[in-house]
């Protein structure tokens, strides 16, 4: 499946007297990563729903290439996963990520080459009590990607596991969706991460989200925690803390 390019133009969105996202435009090139980072409560999540067609904007538009989010989700081209895993506890591994496709109404393809990609080997028979919280969110990223989306949208996927955890699923899952081609978003608080799994890191400024700096991320080698300690990982952090500091 062919990835998309994500257009937002003039966006905005409140929830009765609160205003959640302030006029916002964007393209999101497609095949990259881009993180949205900002203040908690700013609205990155309420961005995140609006591409995925769960809430509509109040004002402008929102496309997938040509086609509204609701159109492209409901040929299942567009897949979430979130920070809680939500697996379904009376379903098996294999069971949980098939739902993937027949929600989307998809070829599951080799779901057991899948689990093994995602490094759940052995455990496909497995229920979402006999996991740790690690192997759960590995279940999940699984799932959103058994559809092979073309939208791929991640609202603090790591941020129900612990650190070190945290740091192998950095390490070890986002060449699975890049190997996909999928056009992902990511909403995360770490800076860190945000700068180690993406193309382009958006800043938002406190509620209601507007846009404060759109910084490319321009690293090469392997994306991993060795990045960590570089001058080029450092600075371009460093950009990033400082456009968090903007009022």
């Amino acid at each position: 499946m062919a990835s998309v390019d994500i257009h937002c133009n003039d966006v905005s969105k409140s929830f009765g007297a609160t205003a959640a996202v302030a006029p916002f435009s964007v393209t999101l090139a497609a095949g990259q990563t881009t993180a949205l980072v900002g203040p908690s409560g700013c609205g990155k999540s309420t961005i995140l729903r609006m591409i995925a067609g769960l809430e509509a904007p109040d004002t402008g538009t929102i496309l997938l290439g040509a086609e509204i989010p609701r159109a492209v989700a409901r040929r299942g081209g567009v897949a979430m996963a979130f920070q809680d895993p939500t697996l379904l506890p009376w379903r098996t591994v294999r069971a949980n990520v098939a739902l993937g496709a027949e929600l989307a109404r998809k070829p599951a393809g080799d779901i057991d080459a899948l689990i093994d990609l995602v490094g759940l080997k052995g455990f496909a028979n497995h229920r979402p009590a006999e996991l740790s919280g690690g192997m759960r969110q590995r279940a999940a990223i699984a799932r959103s990607l058994v559809s092979t989306p073309e939208v791929l949208l991640l609202d603090e996927p790591f941020g129900a596991v612990d650190a070190m955890t945290r740091r192998r699923l950095n390490a070890e899952l986002p060449p699975l969706w890049r190997s996909r081609g999928a056009t992902v978003v990511l909403v995360t608080h770490s800076v860190q991460e945000a700068v180690l799994l993406s193309d382009r890191v958006l800043v938002l400024s406190p509620r209601p989200a507007r846009l404060v700096a759109d910084i490319p991320i321009d690293l090469t080698g392997a994306r991993d925690s060795e990045l960590f300690d570089t001058p080029a990982f450092l600075a371009l952090s460093r950009v990033v803390f400082s456009a968090l500091e903007q009022p």
